[in-house]
């Protein structure tokens, strides 16, 4: 049966892309609760379980659990596989599934697709399928070969699981560990803060996930004549760079002052990239200072860019937020990106997606302070890293209650699948689109 095909025919196109992740993350809770998904071959409880699977498909990597010390392999298995489902999207691998039963893809399946992978239009979603499954396994499989030295010379055989395991979750900025039971609990990557070569590795796997398929798609057609990109292209590129050369910049001559070179360097970098959106760190965070951990925080509400593996609100919602102030403050018309004027319309939904954030991120922060009697710049952490779907965390998320690890839950359902799908999905039709209002006057700012 075409996978697509299982939901009722009346649903809207982003209605079935929130069934779909929920589905998928119901499937991933209630399997994570058998035994042999865990070590000790006890059944885990279902709220545990859903959190875990959540995180998972939703490429967060908060966890309630230590990955590497509670889950036993196949539960590690798992837990790889909805990374893995969640970092591509729902719909692509079911109509990679269709595609390989021989099922054609329907002109509801295809927009769809264009509305899951967040393409222009609807013709050439069945390629972009193919190209987008085609590089995903490039990418992770070099990158497992690339952590493959470092991996086995740490660990041993075993390195092995362990560099096809951070290759998946680095691609698809879930933020996820194994490195639990060697160097503690929670520890993510810190026992390799030293560690230039992984660490440029990770990172390379992180922001080539982050770019987004379309970018790659560009890229890939056209290498270095980037006169030819897209201007979306062109900004993602722009936006990317500058949010990585900036902030590791600052942590360089802030943060990690006191290092030695290489060691600086490294976390400097490392930390600059992990905020949007992958969830490993190589450094305590609760050590940083009050300004690091702000530049962490305004990181990780950016995110990657549409299309990609990443959550936040996208690169190019800020360059276009950007651009817009820029266009005001020099009294012109319109925003402009690489010589091309940015529909206002684009503005509107850019200034939405800010405004959900903002409020959702502050209203859950607010509410798991108050419940929990925590301060609330940690609550304000973990609500952003939840949301943003990065995973970062400063040791809050663990020993919270279930009122604030739904609340968390849910945020990162809504990071993962995108504010305008929620909202599109809740209001499926247009009132009242063509109707205009009389003209009101009113000042801001």
């Amino acid at each position: 049966m075409n996978l697509l095909c299982i939901f009722n025919r009346r649903l809207t196109s982003f209605q079935v892309i929130i069934l779909g992740f929920a589905a998928v993350i119901l499937i991933g809770a209630l399997i994570l609760m058998l035994p042999i998904s865990s070590r000790s071959g006890e059944m885990t409880g279902f709220m545990d379980s859903l959190f875990t699977s959540t995180s998972a498909v939703c490429v967060t990597g908060l966890v309630v659990k230590d990955t590497a010390g509670y889950w036993s392999f196949f539960g590690q298995v798992i837990i790889l596989i909805l990374i893995q489902i969640g970092g591509i999207g729902v719909i692509t691998m079911a109509s990679l599934v269709s595609l390989l039963a021989g099922k054609k893809i329907s002109l509801m399946q295809r927009q769809t697709i264009q509305n899951a992978l967040s393409t222009p239009q609807v013709g050439g979603s069945v390629r972009l399928i193919r190209f987008v499954i085609k590089v995903t396994a490039m990418i992770e499989t070099a990158g497992a070969v690339l952590l493959l030295p470092v991996f086995v010379k740490r660990f041993g055989m075993v390195g092995i699981w362990y560099a096809v395991f951070h290759s998946i979750s680095a691609f698809c900025n879930a933020g996820f560990d194994l490195m639990g039971r060697y160097t503690g609990s929670f520890s993510s990557l810190c026992a390799f803060s030293g560690n230039l070569y992984l660490s440029i590795v990770i990172c390379v796997l992180i922001v080539a996930g982050g770019l987004g398929f379309l970018a790659w798609e560009d890229i890939a057609a056209y290498k270095q004549k980037i006169h030819k990109y897209r201007m979306q292209t062109k900004v993602i590129i722009a936006s990317t760079a500058i949010l990585i050369l900036v902030p590791t910049i600052l942590f360089f001559f802030i943060d990690f002052s006191h290092m030695h070179l290489v060691r600086r360097l490294s976390c400097s970098l490392f930390q600059a990239v992990t905020p949007r959106t992958a969830g490993f760190n190589t450094v305590d965070f609760s050590s940083m200072t009050d300004p690091g951990r702000v530049m962490i925080m305004l990181l990780m509400l950016v995110g990657g860019s549409p299309g990609s593996t990443a959550g936040g609100m996208k690169t190019t919602t800020v360059a276009v937020l950007t651009a817009n102030a820029f266009a005001i403050f020099r009294r012109r018309k319109n925003a402009k990106l690489f010589g091309r004027r940015v529909d206002d319309e684009v503005v509107k939904q850019a200034s939405t997606v800010l405004f959900m954030y903002v409020t959702l991120f502050l209203s859950g922060a607010l509410i798991i302070s108050l419940i929990e009697n925590q301060p609330f710049e940690k609550c304000a952490f973990e609500a952003i890293s939840a949301i943003a779907t990065v995973g970062l965390s400063l040791g809050l998320t663990p020993g919270l209650g279930v009122v604030s690890h739904i609340i968390l839950m849910l945020l990162m359902f809504f990071g993962r699948v995108g504010g305008f799908t929620v909202v599109y999905a809740a209001l499926s039709y247009r009132e009242g689109s063509e109707l205009k209002y009389p003209l009101g006057n009113i000042t801001v700012g």
